[in-house]
């Protein structure tokens, strides 16, 4: 049965391939800031929103995302504060959907995929479940429980986005732990495995990321 969670997925200008595309469902609402407005259009997909400065494509490229997006916001790109994505995120997050989904935030440019990461933050600030996921990764952030389900990832890592996370507790884990303290710099909770259909991290305090990996 089709999942109708009110759901936002945001293109950014990373890598995406078909990967991408088998994620949109029909009541998606569809993203594209800067050049991943391009890549939907490209796949045969209107953006219900366009947005960002637009400089990673050409002013034909442009002026067809324009025209066929259902809405269309550009903004200088000298003067502005906020990089497309996280601009594409702060409207996500205006529309208080259920879920958003993060896609083509990593790629060459490791500044832009550290900061696309940290973007977790906001949806961990603002109670909205979010997720940045590329062809070999999907990154969750959490503060207090988030139950994970096998869906053909092969690696479990946790890390600390905190300095210490306090009260760690992995069940259903190859490496269970039990009110653990993780800390930032170790690699104590790298490369763990599910051993059951679903697994629990649980946090005390602290915030830390979760990284579902497969080669």
């Amino acid at each position: 049965m089709q999942q109708t969670t009110n759901r936002i997925l945001i293109f950014g200008g990373g890598e995406l391939d078909e990967w991408a595309v088998k994620l949109i469902r029909e009541s998606d609402t569809l993203v594209g800031a800067d050049r991943g407005a391009w890549f939907l259009l490209s796949q045969g997909y209107r953006p219900h929103i366009a947005m960002g400065d637009f400089d990673s494509v050409s002013s034909e490229q442009m002026a067809h995302i324009r025209a066929c997006a259902m809405s269309f916001r550009d903004c200088d790109p000298i003067m502005k504060d906020y990089t497309d994505s996280e601009l594409a995120y702060m409207w996500a997050l205006e529309q208080k959907p259920d879920e958003i989904v993060l896609l083509g935030m990593t790629g060459t440019r490791l500044d832009h995929t550290l900061a696309n990461v940290q973007l977790l933050r906001r949806g961990l600030e603002a109670q909205v479940r979010t997720t940045l996921q590329d062809a070999h990764n999907r990154i969750a952030l959490t503060a207090s429980k988030l139950v994970l389900t096998d869906e053909g990832f092969s690696y479990i890592s946790l890390l600390p986005l905190t300095t210490e996370v306090h009260g760690v507790t992995l069940e259903g884990f190859q490496y269970p732990l039990q009110d653990a303290t993780l800390t930032m710099g170790h690699s104590l909770a790298v490369s763990n495995k599910l051993i059951a259909p679903e697994g629990c991290v649980t946090v005390r305090t602290g915030e830390m990321l979760i990284i579902q990996s497969r080669d």
